[in-house]
């Protein structure tokens, strides 16, 4: 950013969603994914809620025709709702297990993508379809990996 741009209003993404089973919910993505609790809040009425740190954020709207292109290629049909979460992580296939044996239903299994990831597809908890997407090509090939491919998910 320049030395002249204005600060950027929005300094976090946070993502809320409802948990009819909360304590699993909170073990699978905490303890089988691996996001760091940062802070837990509880409040009358048995009112809970656990905030997580998942790195970096960013926010992606794709539009339908791009939104059946992921699916297409990550799952060879369409299956995704409106709303899906994706996790960059280092290892799609040891992740996907561990999610897998963590009680996730795998939609699809890592499938290597035109835009060079690795990404699985899961129903997880809270009704929550998940992507975990491993980048396949290093920081210095990605330029030109966006510009060659297609549009793709942040999880691309």
């Amino acid at each position: 950013m320049a030395a002249d741009s204005p600060v950027p209003a929005v300094r976090q993404l946070r993502l809320v969603v409802e948990a009819t089973d909360h304590e699993a919910a909170v073990a699978f993505f905490r303890d089988a994914l691996g996001l760091p609790e940062e802070a837990a809040f509880s409040g009358e009425g048995d009112a809970r809620v656990v905030i997580l740190d998942a790195g970096r954020a960013t926010l992606e709207i794709a539009n339908p025709a791009q939104k059946r292109l992921i699916d297409e290629v990550e799952v060879g049909r369409q299956v995704a709702p409106r709303i899906r979460v994706a996790f960059e992580v280092d290892d799609t296939e040891a992740t996907t297990a561990r999610l897998v044996a963590a009680g996730a239903g795998e939609i699809a299994p890592p499938t290597r993508t035109p835009w060079q990831s690795l990404n699985s597809r899961l129903d997880a908890p809270a009704g929550l379809q998940i992507t975990i997407f491993q980048e396949l090509l290093g920081a210095n090939e990605d330029v030109g990996r966006r510009d060659a491919g297609p549009v793709g998910d942040g999880d691309n």
